[in-house]
């Protein structure tokens, strides 16, 4: 095994940017056959996601835990909702149950509009303060031997005591890449996400947490979010990049959206706007095609290649420090399996070869 993680997605339905919802808009038994598909690729863990509007990311990650055996999950979870002290139970519990399968990735929310939807009105500098001392008490939960209180601006508690503990330490992961949020990940990150940017912006980017860890005594890992589009052949998979561009064009004019994304309220799709700006196709086969047309909502850019071909650009992330990969298709379900068949074994043969070279180098 590599030092290499994969990450996949699993949604409360099976739909994309190029997938309009067809059927139900929550349907568990996509969820049990897309967990599956992930476990039988040899993926590690599944991404369940949280928006103001979406079903709980802690239920569909019950419900694939449930029917899985090996595959983890990553629940993407929103503090300031529910209390540090019940959100650390419930995920510490889950994790009794799953037998050590669950980490949770800390998404404070860039967006003050979607945050007023779930009835908060913190600015964005208030949220992430917020979720300083949350991730505090959380870990003080899943930690401390005996009761201990905790005096915040937010939170103030007494004689908190997390009385199930995880098998072992959950794994925070954590997003944001505003001022105000890259010194709470520097404290907190086990693993900090970015999206897919260019090899200057991630290593900028790792530059900056690193150094906002560094106080704490602290070396965080790091994630990168891509939507890869594989086919046979470079041609093929150029070509089918511009089909999936013409695709989402075509839904979003039928749906009266705009196909040029406004100024997105969160610092991370405002950076891959930027790298967009720079042109569709940067570095070695990165591809900023929907990121544009969608106002980089969201994991929104590609590597776009043969199998070999992409797993040789991920390779170039994972030498600027990345280390895990969240990896999701347009066609969710499909792209999944052909992740497992096609590019994971290829990056992680690439990935051991160059891991091997590393302390010869050294020496």
């Amino acid at each position: 095994m590599t030092n290499v993680e994969f990450i996949g997605f699993v949604g409360p339905h099976e739909a994309s940017e190029t997938r309009p919802l067809q059927g139900k808009a929550f349907d568990p038994d996509y969820i049990v056959r897309v967990a599956k598909a992930h476990e039988d690729g040899g993926f590690d863990r599944v991404l369940t996601a949280f928006s103001a509007r979406s079903p709980e990311s802690i239920l569909i990650a019950q419900h694939a835990l449930n029917h899985t055996t090996r595959l983890a999950a990553m629940i993407a979870h929103r503090p300031g909702f529910t209390a540090p002290t019940v959100a650390a139970r419930q995920l510490a519990t889950l994790d009794q149950l799953s037998g050590g399968r669950v980490a949770v990735h800390i998404i404070t929310g860039g967006s003050d509009e979607e945050l007023q939807q779930d009835g908060d009105r913190t600015t964005k500098d208030e949220r992430y303060a917020r979720t300083d001392e949350y991730l505090d008490i959380v870990r003080q939960e899943w930690t401390s031997p005996t009761p201990f209180d905790y005096d915040g601006k937010f939170y103030r508690v007494r004689q908190a005591f997390g009385g199930i503990k995880p098998v072992n330490q959950i794994p925070v992961y954590f997003g944001g890449q505003s001022d105000a949020a890259i010194p709470v990940a520097g404290k907190h990150a086990d693993i900090y996400a970015l999206w897919g940017e260019t090899h200057a912006q991630v290593r900028e980017t790792i530059a900056r947490v690193r150094a906002a860890a560094a106080p704490y005594g602290r070396t965080p890992q790091f994630s990168l979010s891509l939507r890869p589009i594989l086919a046979d052949t470079e041609d093929k998979a150029w070509a089918r990049a511009d089909a999936i561009k013409a695709r989402v064009k075509e839904l979003r004019q039928s749906a009266g959206l705009s196909t040029i994304g406004h100024a997105p309220p969160n610092a991370g799709s405002q950076r891959l706007l930027d790298a967009a700006a720079l042109g569709e196709r940067l570095d070695k086969r990165l591809w900023t095609g929907v990121a544009a047309l969608t106002g980089a909502q969201g994991n929104s850019t590609s590597l776009v290649g043969d199998p070999d071909q992409v797993a040789d650009a991920l390779l170039d992330y994972y030498d600027l420090g990345v280390t895990t990969f969240l990896i999701r298709g347009f066609d969710p379900f499909d792209d999944a399996v052909d992740y497992g068949r096609n590019l994971i074994p290829r990056t992680r043969e690439l990935i051991a070869a160059r891991a091997a070279e590393r302390p010869a180098r050294a020496a």
